[in-house]
């Protein structure tokens, strides 16, 4: 857990624990009546957010005029409302996230849409250059930025987003101070983070993103966390919109190559990719006459076996493992057959599942 994780929690827990006390029975009152009403009312993103913006800086105001914080300095009485916020919003999670059939929608044709490119898409597609191309680095920002739907305060979902640009913008700096080269600017930032979000492809983009927008509080969407946050919306929104131009490239190409991208997905759905055989460390186990008997970690099951040795169940096995290759040899010689593709490479694929059926 990084320092500002730590320094979130000691927040939050300070909070609650203050408001054990006997003399914070009032606040108490205020903040259940608020979240029980609060969750009667019809959903309304808009409205619910203006009416939660409301009521933190409300109790933002009794707080500071409570005898729980006299004579508490500013940066306490911030968090106070800090752990509020999430107290109310953690309370209010399923009522405000993803809360209409639009966002669900949406969440769902982004991550569908990213998971697709992700399979062509590069960093000279998004013209970035090779100069402050870092895989690594990109990799570790992209961690980041998964981390999101892991949290229900807007805050911590914030702070997500918040380590991943920084990770950008410090791989940006770098590259600035030691190419003695002009700092990079949002014409080379923006298209790393777009890059960054398709490689993440963070579950439910939209809404952790309206989420943050519309019930973090004001107040502290500003400066480098509203740059950042701005950068991330628009990186979303180039992406839903994203074609063939978005890529400068021509729109057979682009189709072509999301055609193989959904050909791709389709074997990966209908063949997993432990079906065949298993590692050495998880050898499959197989059933004679009531004893297990391991395959040594070959990575094919019954490659050893006689066929008088198999049992009604082994031979069930095979069928299934037999079915499970053709569709995906099917599948791959479907988009041989379908698309332009140069056939050096699904033709050692092809060749490889044919010898598969053989030995089978």
């Amino acid at each position: 857990m990084d320092a500002s994780a730590t320094s979130q929690n000691l927040d939050f827990y300070g909070f609650l624990e203050r408001m054990r006390r006997p003399a914070a029975a009032d606040l108490v009152r205020a903040v259940k009546s608020f979240i029980v009403s609060f969750t009667y009312q019809a959903t309304d993103a808009e409205n619910d957010s203006k009416k939660i913006q409301e009521f933190l800086m409300t109790m933002e105001t009794t707080i500071k005029g409570h005898p729980l914080w006299a004579h508490a300095a500013d940066e306490e009485i911030d968090c106070a409302i800090e752990g509020l916020e999430k107290f109310v919003m953690t309370k209010l999670f399923n009522r405000t996230f993803a809360s209409s059939p639009e966002d669900a929608k949406a969440d769902m044709d982004i991550f569908e849409k990213i998971r697709l490119l992700q399979h062509f898409v590069k960093p000279n597609h998004l013209d970035v250059p090779v100069i402050i191309q870092n895989e690594a680095s990109w990799l570790f920002a992209a961690k980041e930025l998964q981390k999101i739907n892991s949290f229900r305060s807007p805050r911590e979902k914030l702070l997500c987003i918040m380590n991943c640009c920084q990770v950008i913008n410090n791989l940006l700096l770098n590259v600035s101070m030691s190419m003695n080269r002009t700092p990079a600017g949002a014409d080379e930032f923006l298209p790393i983070l777009i890059y960054v979000t398709i490689k993440a492809n963070p579950p439910q983009l939209h809404s952790n993103l309206k989420f943050v927008q519309f019930f973090r509080r004001q107040t502290k969407l500003v400066s480098e966390v509203e740059y950042y946050l701005t950068n991330l919306i628009s990186a979303k929104t180039f992406i839903t919109n994203l074609n063939a131009s978005s890529l400068s490239m021509e729109e057979s190409e682009y189709q072509k190559n999301m055609q193989a991208a959904r050909l791709a997905s389709e074997v990966a759905v209908a063949v997993p990719s432990n079906t065949l055989g298993s590692s050495k460390d998880h050898a499959p186990a197989i059933s004679r006459h009531g004893k297990e008997i391991h395959t040594g970690g070959s990575r094919y099951p019954y490659m050893e076996e006689n066929v008088r040795d198999l049992t009604p169940e082994d031979v069930e096995k095979l069928l299934g493992l037999y079915k499970q290759i053709v569709t995906r040899y099917t599948l791959l010689s479907e988009a041989l057959r379908r698309l332009s593709i140069d056939e050096d490479q699904l033709l050692y694929s092809v060749r490889d599942l044919q010898a598969e059926i053989e030995r089978k």
